[in-house]
């Protein structure tokens, strides 16, 4: 039975996933699939990859082949070089963690504690005795207007 090490695709119409699978060579590309060992997400900046190394090397070495995208994967995480034995490559960017909205406005509130308040942020609702007295002089104003 040919092994294969290809990618099975996930995801909507414009925003695809992938995850990384050893298959027989005769299945579809997204059918069923031996073991998957690794994710990649290539819309993400930057590219999310993952890859089970040990998995990986076990794979290669009992002669799955990769297809050409997850070859060049492979070589990008340095498990290609580790299994032919190459010096390894530079290592992945990856996202920096995304700061903690919680912690950020805990601090920003506790810069505001020593603050006075600078008043209401609420404008007060108009009465309806007011709008009907300011109807009226609506109104004596625009009849003055016609009389003159």
């Amino acid at each position: 039975m040919a092994v294969k090490i290809k990618l099975k695709r996930l995801g909507k119409i414009r925003s695809p996933h992938y995850r990384i699978v050893v298959a027989d060579s005769r299945t579809r590309r997204d059918g069923r699939a031996i073991e998957e060992i690794g994710l990649y997400h290539p819309v993400q900046n930057p590219s999310r990859i993952e890859v089970n190394s040990e998995r990986a090397q076990y794979w290669l070495s009992v002669g799955a082949q990769p297809t050409e995208p997850v070859m060049a994967i492979l070589k990008l995480t340095g498990d290609w070089q580790k299994h032919k034995g190459l010096p390894a490559p530079a290592p992945l960017l990856v996202a920096e963690p995304k700061a903690d909205k919680r912690a950020a406005f805990d601090e920003f509130a506790k810069g505001l504690e020593g603050s006075e308040p600078k008043g209401e942020a609420i404008t007060p609702k108009a009465k309806k005795a007011d709008k009907k007295a300011d109807e009226a002089a609506d109104t004596a104003a625009s009849t003055e207007s016609t009389e003159a």
